[in-house]
């Protein structure tokens, strides 16, 4: 595969290389924010599984250039969180860190010298196994973690947004967080693509019950699922708020585009703006490597080894 084989089969892809953001999950965001205003009267956000760091790179482009504007940035503070490091940004305090635990959400209310976040932002999906009820499974466990997380950092008047992957499963998860939300929808940006059951749901106005005490270590929801739930019919079965943001004139995430989408601009290739620099595959690439660098060896030795053999055999 050419260089400009997947610019040109993915054209947010190329964007994100040519508008300087580290990977093209970033245009989720942006399209998020322009279908629900998340970074309206933000001043500390929180962003979830961030590595390697296209959303807290969002969030620290817009909040800090929105301060700038009305005077200093003093006012801003991200805490961005990830088990993997990530390499630096201006305004960004990263933490090095299990999102499951009490430490981490003490270490962010330490930052933010007790006070709230207004905004916790989450794209954090496990590694996809192929089999997608322990998939759906696995991720509602993550989806539930980061909710009782965010229950100990969001106000009030708090939202949040985090990554869903649809599925039958997805009618208990919306009315879990419902619990905790007074407005909770399902969104689906232009820049994700149609072929991917990947979806957001952002979720605002936090209230929960009345008592409810955030508990890390038994949180209130929890996995239990009527197999008859989505059988229910009329006032009784819940139907899950659903939003498509953007609309035509946005790119499509699934189509091929040409290279030469800027009238006569000449197609120039642009390296990516931060490869990872401690990705969980990193071993495996090393070993790969190593194993080509093995098989080119034996194959130089190979070819001295039957010439040897073939003159020992003339000679005999």
């Amino acid at each position: 595969m050419g260089r400009s084989s997947k610019d040109k089969r993915d054209i947010y892809y190329r964007l994100a290389k040519e508008e300087g953001w580290r990977a093209r999950s970033a245009f989720k965001l942006l399209q998020l924010d322009q279908e629900f205003s998340l970074f309206t009267g933000v001043n500390r956000a929180v962003d979830l599984c961030a590595a390697p760091g296209s959303w807290s790179q969002v969030l620290s482009r817009k909040l800090r250039e929105r301060e700038e504007k009305a005077g200093g940035a003093e006012g801003v503070k991200i805490v961005a969180v990830d088990l993997q490091a990530m390499a630096p940004l201006p305004g960004v305090t990263q933490i090095q860190g299990d999102i499951t635990k009490v430490s981490t959400a003490q270490e962010i209310i330490r930052h933010f010298e007790g006070q709230p976040a207004d905004l916790v932002v989450c794209d954090g999906a496990p590694d996809v196994t192929g089999l997608h009820d322990v998939d759906e499974y696995i991720q509602a466990q993550l989806l539930l973690a980061v909710s009782t997380f965010e229950s100990k950092q969001v106000p009030p008047w708090g939202r949040k947004k985090h990554i869903i992957f649809r599925g039958k499963d997805v009618t208990l998860l919306y009315s879990q967080l419902k619990i905790f939300f007074s407005t909770v929808t399902c969104s689906k940006p232009r820049s994700s693509r149609n072929s991917s059951i990947e979806a957001f749901v952002v979720c605002q106005n936090y209230c929960p019950p009345e008592g409810y005490v955030p508990n890390m270590s038994n949180p209130l929801l929890d996995q239990t699922y009527d197999v008859d739930f989505n059988q229910l019919e009329g006032p009784n079965r819940v139907i899950v708020p659903f939003l498509a943001c953007g609309d035509l004139s946005a790119f499509d995430s699934d189509r091929t585009y040409s290279l030469q989408i800027d009238g006569g601009k000449q197609y120039q290739y642009t390296p990516p703006t931060q490869p990872p620099i401690c990705p969980p595959y990193q071993e495996a690439c090393q070993l790969r490597k190593n194993n080509l660098l093995s098989r080119e060896d034996d194959s130089s030795v190979r070819p001295k080894d039957n010439q040897d053999k073939a003159e020992t055999a003339v000679s005999s």
